[in-house]
């Protein structure tokens, strides 16, 4: 798809064997809300118009409520979904899986249903808190400074973001993004990315108007043409007002309820309290500090980088439109490690073995696992295809990258 820009940011953080996190993050969080009221009459208007429309939108401050339910049909894998609010490492404990550091929270909303508030006052102030009965996970950006905070482990995560090359020391703009992709779940970013997709593969129509978190909308269908896609059709019900992207629901080629349904259930256009973006660390709470400059970390803090060990060091897309598959080699493994690369400790290969398909192709042997949506492929290698596109896309994929390989001389 279009979303691989968000993709390959998010997919820097994740751990490839993790299909779940990498299929959260490949997906996007794409926002949905079920209708209010009824109907509105508005005035008539074309796809390119509202297209149009949403792409003109200016509109950059905003807070709400917003509801996300998330059902890609994933087993229950043991720590996903966990984090802060299943297990984590207990009060005190470092940041990371669980702890404070955003990194990997994605995957804590790859099912069930989940509520978040969010604010945002231009590019550079964000805050997306996740509310749960027992705990509240928050992460906020005012500038430069990135903090995220877990209540149920007492732990806070602060990130320098580095500033535009040009300005000396202190000066400037923070650049970049906050690490974990949370500031995303606003409904406007994420429709901005799945429009990114509206050629010649997709059809693109109006398809009447709702009452949405109390706002007149006009719905926006977008259905991918390639037949090798996993998604059936988008909904994206627009502010007619404004063109503020306000619902978003996604469903799979094979019907059914929404894989994904996020959206506000309340929303103001006014711009949020200053204070909304201010945050100090609890007494007591144990604080870790990264920059992502370069610069020191702080006494016995050494900067992180990029990523955890382990984490992969790059991603490839292969293909185009609603057919693009992600291509990544696990850790130590890939094409120069050989066809035993993905062997596995007994226990880990049962388990691998009970979740996935065995494939073959011109490629070699893997291990297929698949969801409602996105679809992973493992081959014996170690490399991994995954993407919102089928079985034999990935078989394809995997396939014509083979053959690419012997064309240029190297070794599978």
């Amino acid at each position: 798809m279009a979303q691989t820009r968000p993709m390959k940011k998010a997919l820097r953080y994740a751990v490839p064997a993790a299909v779940a996190g990498a299929a959260v993050a490949t997906v996007g969080l794409v926002p949905a809300l079920a209708s209010s009221g009824g109907d509105p009459d508005l005035p008539k208007i074309t796809a390119e118009e509202l297209v149009a429309k949403i792409a003109a939108s200016d509109t950059q401050r905003l807070s709400g409520t917003v509801r996300i339910t998330t059902d890609l049909g994933l087993p229950a894998l043991p720590g996903v979904g966990s984090g802060a609010y299943g297990g984590g490492e207990g009060k005190g404990g470092e940041g990371g899986e669980g702890g404070a550091d955003p990194r990997g929270k994605l995957a804590e909303l790859s099912s069930g249903t989940h509520t978040l508030r969010v604010a945002v006052d231009g590019p550079d102030r964000q805050r997306v808190s996740i509310v749960e009965k027992a705990a509240e996970y928050s992460l906020i950006r005012n500038g430069d400074d990135v903090w995220a905070y877990d209540s149920a482990t007492d732990t806070v995560h602060h990130t320098v973001l580095p500033r535009d090359a040009g300005h000396g020391a202190g000066h400037g703009k923070a650049s970049g993004e906050a690490p974990g992709g949370l500031e995303k779940v606003t409904p406007q970013k994420a429709a901005q990315e799945v429009l990114k997709a509206v050629d010649a593969t997709t059809a693109v129509s109006v398809d009447g108007t709702a009452k949405v978190a109390g706002q007149d909308a006009y719905q926006l269908l977008v259905k991918p043409r390639q037949p090798d896609s996993m998604v059936g059709s988008v909904r994206i019900a627009v502010d007619a007002d404004s063109g503020v992207p306000l619902k978003f629901t996604l469903t799979p080629r094979d019907g059914g309820k929404a894989a994904i349904d996020v959206g506000f259930t309340a929303v103001d256009f006014a711009k949020p309290a200053e204070d909304t973006f201010d945050f100090k660390p609890p007494k007591g709470a144990k604080v870790t500090e990264e920059r992502l400059d370069g610069a020191g970390a702080g006494a016995g803090k050494a900067p992180r980088g990029d990523g955890a060990k382990g984490l992969p060091s790059g991603l490839d897309v292969l293909g185009e439109g609603w057919g693009s598959v992600a291509r990544l080699e696990l850790p130590g493994r890939g094409p120069a490690a050989g066809s035993g690369a993905l062997e596995a400790a007994p226990e880990a290969q049962k388990l691998l073995d009970g979740l996935t398909d065995e494939v073959k192709g011109d490629f070699g042997t893997g291990r297929f696992f698949g969801t409602r949506l996105v679809n992973a492929l493992i081959t014996d290698d170690g490399t991994v295809y995954v993407g919102a596109v089928t079985r034999e896309g990935l078989v394809k994929a995997a396939d014509a990258a083979d053959e690419d390989v012997r064309a240029g001389g190297g070794a599978r």
